[in-house]
């Protein structure tokens, strides 16, 4: 990006132009950030004093370098090249999966994440656990709109309505008979998370009370649950949703738990889960969050495997499955201007009760609540808004049974699928893969060293361009993303650019990014297929 154009991107924000960017806003709904007066209370990894934590510290790092508006007196696009690395690193979590004895008999080898904001503070969330009551691991990504209230409840409890769901009769009354003698209760879990990762600590025991009622109805079943993982899957959606729909109804212990249960309820959030076990591979996902497997085939060429479909108005079956589900008077007015209603861009999402309640009782809950100005929720009730609930959290689930040349697979909210196709990202990841393995340090060879072997290595690396700069493939990602040139290559000046963008400029060329690339074992995956 010339000096030209980074003036140019500045001189239009500050005259009001519209930019048409690649990226599409979720929602038509933008709040203003000026009218905020009271925010949530969130903890990090160690305890804050009430009122001192929110978002806006958990990404300071990536802040300290972006100006707040573009009316700003001194303004500059310039960023040197460690600060542009400690901008795009800040997110970055890594981790290899080992047993007791340091060996890796799991189908799942290592997976690496990152997150970028647009905005402030981040809206996207992302989970990854080992499930300990069950088997398998799963890793989601978690894209919020109107706010991050509810992407952040969604990936802080899903996970452990699926893991819930997949239990055995057994097992649930074993926890069940704990929680009642107040004994510990089993960890369901083991989180993978980054230090910055951030959570309700204030609201926990609710969310754990409403999972207990959850297995309990498991419980209250005639037959042993039995569920077979789509169905688990699904049904863990669906009740979280109905869950996030009911608490916002129900009375709550103080002021602070009835703000979080009216900012998650009205905020929303669509989602993308893969659960591995073995060589079984399951993806939920309701929304425009996308899974994609890199798979290598035998002549050594790439190929990708999408995993999920796009649910928003592109979609040809979500259009069907709407005019299905609503009268026929209604059928030139659910999308408008390729919007569910004109509002919402995904066709499913957690969260939005705006378009899953009736009016009146949507004005009744906000009637009753107090400022909900200050929250930033507003009560709107779109034209032709005759059949609630027009919005679904049901995923669609795909299954897939992982091969050996099945190598990786991305999952990321719709912030990277904006900027780059599906075959690019596994092109990327595959590239970096190739790089990475040569760079490793050679286990063995001749002394001295060949110096013809040497040159021909420096040779290889001159014809790939310049090494990769980041260990962690999400990082890579993120960074194409956001600075390729038209040429496919990384241009540094409008990387810098695009990471300087002041907060009222950066969402109308970006949106936030969350990347999780999960890497396969495929000596595990082929050993299955010898022993079976």
């Amino acid at each position: 990006m010339s000096r030209t154009v980074s003036s140019w991107i500045l001189s239009s924000a500050r005259n009001s132009i519209v930019l048409q960017g690649k990226g599409r806003l979720y929602s038509i709904c933008i709040p203003n950030r000026n009218k905020i007066k009271w925010k949530l209370v969130f903890s990090k990894t160690r305890p804050c004093p009430a009122g001192s934590c929110s978002l806006d510290n958990t990404f300071s790092l990536t802040k300290a370098f972006r100006h707040t508006s573009t009316e700003e007196e001194q303004f500059s696009f310039q960023l040197s090249p460690s600060q542009v690395n400690d901008i795009l690193r800040a997110g970055e979590l890594s981790h290899k999966i080992l047993d007791l004895s340091g060996k890796n008999v799991n189908s799942v080898l290592r997976f690496e994440s990152n997150q970028l904001a647009s905005n402030t503070p981040i809206e996207d969330r992302r989970s990854a656990a080992t499930c300990l009551q069950t088997k398998g691991m799963m890793f989601g990504v978690f894209d919020g709109h109107a706010g991050s209230a509810c992407a952040q409840a969604v990936s802080e409890r899903l996970l452990h309505y699926i893991a819930v769901s997949l239990m055995s009769r057994q097992t649930l009354e074993e926890i069940e008979l704990a929680v009642e003698c107040m004994k510990p209760v089993r960890p369901i879990l083991q989180w993978h998370k980054h230090p910055n990762d951030v959570e309700y600590r204030e609201i926990t025991s609710q969310y754990f009370e409403n999972l207990r009622v959850y297995w309990q109805h498991l419980l209250d079943l005639d037959t042993e649950p039995g569920f077979s993982l789509e169905e688990a899957m699904i049904c863990a959606f669906k009740r979280l949703d109905s869950d996030i729909s009911l608490e916002v109804q129900a009375p709550q212990e103080n002021d602070l738990m009835r703000n979080i249960a009216l900012q998650v309820a009205f905020s929303g959030a669509t989602a993308c889960v893969a659960h591995v076990d073995g060589v079984h591979l399951h993806v939920a996902n309701a929304g425009d969050c996308r899974a994609v497997l890199g798979v290598l085939e035998e002549d050594g060429t790439w190929s990708t495997l999408p995993l999920t479909r796009d649910h928003n108005a592109f979609d040809e079956f979500e259009i069907r499955r709407l005019k299905r589900e609503h009268p026929r008077s209604e059928e030139k007015t659910l999308f408008v201007n390729d919007r569910l209603l004109g509002i919402l861009m995904p066709s499913r999402a957690f969260g939005d009760v705006q378009l899953k309640w009736s009016k009146e009782l949507q004005h009744s809950v906000l009637e009753n609540s107090c400022d909900v100005e200050a929250l930033n929720i507003y009560q709107y009730v779109p034209p032709n808004y005759h059949t609630p609930p027009y919005l679904t959290a049901e995923p669609e689930v795909t299954y897939h049974k992982l091969r050996g040349k099945d190598k990786f697979l991305v999952i990321a909210s719709d912030g990277l699928w904006e900027m780059l196709s599906n075959e690019k990202v596994v092109k990327l990841v595959a590239g970096h893969l190739t790089e990475l393995n040569v760079q490793k340090p050679q286990l063995a060879f001749e002394k001295p060293v060949n110096l013809g072997y040497m040159h021909s290595l420096l040779l290889q690396r001159k014809n790939r361009g310049v090494a990769s700069l980041d260990r962690n493939i999400a990082t890579h990602l993120i960074r194409h993303a956001i600075g390729s040139n038209e040429y496919g290559e990384v241009d540094q000046e409008k990387l810098a650019a695009m990471l300087t963008l002041p907060e009222d400029l950066a969402r109308m060329y970006r949106d936030d990014i969350t990347v999780t690339v999960v890497y396969f074992n495929s000596e595990t995956i082929e050993n299955h297929y010898q022993n079976n």
